[in-house]
């Protein structure tokens, strides 16, 4: 695929004329638009890169392909043909929630393409694994939520994304987030919503082979601070550290926070 057949795939915008550059991947249900409260600051200081994965936001819907896009390994692509496409290398990946993992699967296939890996909110596996491992959800509540998109979709997305906010977020961009899962083709997102809940990425933690923060909420109602804890212990580099902000989008409730963090590891990574 040509580097302009991709950029109009994945709707993909630079900004910023920092000599490092950052990539950020937005979550399940989103579009890069999530990113708008931090892009300024960061843009300030660093070339920075974001898109849509195929099927959301501003995307090439036609390109969407279920079987692809059914195992985070098509989202991975998406992120590596973009690298390709820009020629970009050494390259800060800052992933939202699934987009962690996603960004950890592309880096172990082509690892000279990044640097450095940032993880807002990340979980590798949402279920519940007990003893060892507690991810927040168990199956059969997945099974269900999942069920209800197809039953009422509307409904679904009403019922998460006050979830996922969290609840002090502004009624606003809950109901932002909202419309967001509402405008999504309901195939799209039943396909991602599958290979978020359902994946389990643990296995690829201690393989991490880039510096990696963790940036967790205290108080987040998909993903438990253990989550975190549990991350920071299995990947070989990696820095944890617990935000005071409730939710499961920090970018967009305390974009203050995440971007302050941002600057304070990147500049420690060069220093």
């Amino acid at each position: 695929m040509s580097e302009h057949a991709v950029i109009r795939r994945n709707h993909v915008h630079v900004t910023g004329a920092g000599e490092r550059t950052l990539l950020l991947a937005h979550g399940f249900g989103c579009d890069q638009n999530m990113w708008r409260f931090v892009l300024p600051a960061l843009a300030e200081r660093y070339r920075v890169v974001t898109f849509d994965y195929v099927g959301s936001g501003n995307s090439e819907l036609a390109a969407f392909d279920p079987a692809r896009y059914g195992e985070l390994d098509g989202y991975a692509a998406d992120v590596l043909e973009i690298c390709e496409a820009l020629d970009l290398r050494d390259v800060a990946f800052v992933g939202h929630s699934v987009s962690a993992m996603i960004g950890l699967i592309a880096s172990l296939q082509a690892p000279e393409r990044f640097a450095e890996l940032l993880m807002v909110c990340p979980s590798p596996d949402f279920q519940e694994r007990p003893p060892e491992y507690h991810g927040g959800f168990h199956h059969e509540d997945l099974v269900e939520l999942l069920d209800l998109m197809d039953k009422n979709y509307i409904g679904w997305a009403n019922y998460l994304a006050p979830l996922v906010m969290g609840g002090q977020a502004d009624e606003a961009l809950v109901g932002e987030l909202s419309g967001s899962f509402c405008s999504t083709d309901p195939i799209v997102a039943k396909t991602f919503a599958r290979a978020t809940f359902f994946s389990d990425c643990r296995h690829l933690l201690p393989r991490a082979e880039h510096p990696t923060l963790i940036l967790q909420n205290r108080m987040d109602p998909l993903v438990p601070v253990a989550v975190g804890e549990y991350m920071h212990a299995a990947m070989p580099d990696s820095t944890l550290r617990v935000l005071g902000a409730e939710g499961h989008c920090p970018h967009m409730t305390h974009s203050n926070l995440v971007t302050a963090a941002v600057h304070e590891y990147l500049e420690g990574m060069v220093a």
